[in-house]
């Protein structure tokens, strides 16, 4: 640093590193400018708190009734907007040295890069400034994105010092001197001339805000031309105990502009590993997601001592607790921090694991002493949830236990139960979770795979959306119970389970001749259908329906259509159709092929139950061709059913 050579005024040099942050501050084109309101306001904040401090600790300062307030005040004719604190003030000694160097610079390597990509930046007008502050600490100097000249009075706090005066256009020079003008009590004012592309900070509205956005829990009021601004209280630096139901509702609404009351709320505060304070909350409503990677859906609004430093912070909390809205404030990580460097933080880790353990804990306590709030959470934010079985290993079990579904044992469709609900009320011996995927209760329902399990009184889990199914299928097992489709169960699988239902009365037997006339139904059937099946079957699955859809790989119905749709494949897949030889419906094909294998009728019927069970399979091929072989058969039915009753 070189001094002038005059008494009264010092005209000193920015050191090299603070002339290149200037350059690149005054020079290239940022989005976010505002960001130079959150440093001015942390900078007086943190002087007020050292007043405090020192005031607590038994010293008393100058003008001691002083109220301790950041004032800003803005004058459009002036181009001014001057920003002043009664905190602990300056003396000439300490604005040289707080203004003119960088507290943590960068090193060489460092700034040239920052340059080259500030550089390649401006031309696409696109830097957020925010983030290039945050490389360096440089906090103050982001004034210089504002103004062309800038003025610093202060007047320390304690001692017999005067008040002093910086100024500095920010192109490579800066004076210090004994201010002449009218001093202020105590503490620092600053008084920023707005370029003239920054005049929108001369208007009320905009500082207003700025300061609500970024720096609106400050723990000291601030006045916008004599109007307080952060009305807001920190209530997550609180007592839980001293905070009421109402505040927390109000707080949230504020927060999130919701209309509605929020579902519930989490209030954390936690000393080690690391120390921070959370206000978390759930709200009661479906929140818009469109899947785990979409980030501009989901984030905590990360502050430090109060002080907003990144809206939506990704780090603290998992995707899967994307309904999450809220607030972390730390002091054990600094203001000004690059986004790279927060995303690489252990801090931040330790806190992301302790807020996933809370809230874990938080819905379990909340299915078990409110389940009628947690059925309204799950219809929320169940989905939202389930990603987490495959995205946190280490939280599986309890996020399985978290699970709700409809089940064959339900009412309706708003009656939903969790796995361990089901295992206790699991048959004697049964150690597999069964479910189908369906759209709707109804259409589980007449599964035809559901035939069996009516039969025996095994309770079926429905999945109602196909991400159930990706869900569990890498699950393995929860509490030594596996998960399987119905679509997947053989015979040996059941057969250790006694029939429950009163059976229908059975077909009569097939004579051996029919034994061989129903083969050659099958064989005309398959002949009917051509290239659509891969081939026709009687069915060892089947007891109530009359034929389904099956494949040979494994793969659900459900499951395929999902992976045709990701694919974009539009094709329809060929699967083998089975047959329940014991159904009226085989029966009176049988009939209708004894007495003519080519019967017009026959053909149609035939395709007919094919779409049929096409379509509860997920798929059609033709549903015009359906419509008209349906009313086909309607109008011969119906000529048929009219000749019976007038005999």
């Amino acid at each position: 640093m070189s001094e002038g050579n005059t008494e009264a005024k010092k005209t000193c040099e920015f050191r090299a590193e603070v002339r290149k942050v200037l350059q690149i501050l005054t020079n290239s084109l940022y989005t976010n400018k505002e960001i130079f309101l959150r440093e001015l306001v942390s900078n007086a904040s943190d002087a007020l708190d050292k007043l405090r401090f020192r005031e607590n600790s038994g010293e008393t300062p100058r003008e001691p009734d002083l109220p301790l307030e950041i004032r800003i005040t803005l004058d459009k004719d002036k181009k001014e907007l001057v920003i002043a604190d009664t905190g602990i003030g300056m003396t000439e000694e300490e604005i040289g040295d707080n203004l003119g160097i960088i507290a943590k610079s960068g090193s060489e390597e460092f700034l040239s890069k920052l340059a080259e990509q500030a550089s390649s930046d401006a031309e696409h007008k696109s830097t957020d400034a925010s983030q290039i502050i945050g490389h360096f600490g440089v906090g103050f100097y982001s004034v210089f994105m504002v103004a062309n000249r800038v003025e610093v009075i202060s007047r320390p706090a304690y001692g017999d010092g005067s008040a002093c005066v910086w100024e500095s256009d920010g192109l490579g020079t800066y004076t210090v001197s004994a201010y002449e003008g009218e001093e202020p009590k105590r503490g620092t004012r600053i008084v920023v001339h707005l370029k003239d592309d920054a005049l929108e900070f001369a208007e009320k509205y905009r500082v207003e805000n700025a300061i609500r956005k970024h720096s609106g829990f400050i723990p000291f009021p601030v006045f916008v031309d004599d109007e307080k601004v952060n009305t807001q209280p920190a209530l997550w630096r609180e007592p839980k105990s001293q905070v009421t139901a109402d505040q927390y509702k109000e707080f949230y609404k504020s927060f999130t502009y919701d209309y509605k009351d929020p579902l519930d709320w989490l209030h954390i505060s936690v000393d080690s590993p690391v120390q921070f304070q959370a206000l978390l909350f759930i709200p009661d409503e479906e929140q818009e997601f469109k899947g785990p990677r979409e980030d501009e859906y989901w984030g905590i609004d990360l502050y430090c001592n109060r002080v907003l430093i990144q809206h939506k912070n990704k780090d603290l909390i998992p995707p899967y607790l994307g309904f999450l809205k809220g607030i972390v404030d730390t002091e054990d990580i600094p203001l000004n921090i690059s986004r790279e460097t927060l995303q690489e933080n252990v801090v931040l880790r330790k806190i992301n694991q302790t807020i996933v353990k809370q809230t874990l804990s938080h819905l379990e306590k909340m299915a078990k002493d409110k389940p009628e709030e947690y059925q309204k959470f799950w219809k929320h934010h169940g989905t939202i949830l389930k990603f987490g079985i495959h995205q946190d290993f280490a939280q599986r079990d309890r996020l399985l236990g978290l699970l709700r579904f409809n089940t064959s044992a339900g009412e309706n469709e708003e009656s939903i139960s969790s796995l361990d609900e089901y295992m206790g009320r699991g048959l004697e011996g049964q150690k597999t979770f069964w479910y189908v995927t369906a759209p709707n209760r109804e259409a589980a329902k007449v599964n035809p795979y559901m035939d069996r399990f009516r039969k025996k009184g095994i309770e079926v889990l429905f999945f109602y959306e196909a991400l159930d199914e990706f869900v569990v299928s890498g699950v393995g097992n929860y509490k030594e119970w596996n998960f399987k489709s119905i679509e997947n169960a053989e015979a040996k699988d059941l057969e250790a389970f006694p029939d429950k239902e009163t059976e229908a009365p059975k077909a009569s037997p097939l004579s051996a001749e029919d034994e061989k006339n129903f083969d050659g139904l099958v064989a005309r059937m398959k002949e009917i259908l051509g290239d659509k099946v891969k081939d026709v079957v009687v069915s060892t699955k089947l007891t109530d329906s009359a034929a389904v859809l099956s494949s040979e790989d494994g793969v659900t119905s459900a499951m395929e259509k999902f992976m045709r749709a990701m694919d974009k494949n539009m094709t329809i897949p060929v699967k083998t159709l089975e047959v329940n030889r014991e159904h009226p419906l085989l029966r009176a094909l049988l009939s209708i092929y004894k007495a003519d294998a080519h019967d017009a009728v026959l053909t149609t019927m035939v395709n007919v139950l094919f779409d049929s069970a096409q379509m509860m399979d997920g798929f059609i091929r033709d549903p015009q061709e359906l419509a008209r072989r349906s009313a086909q058969l309607l109008e011969q039915s119906a000529a048929w059913y009219t000749q019976v009753t007038k005999a």
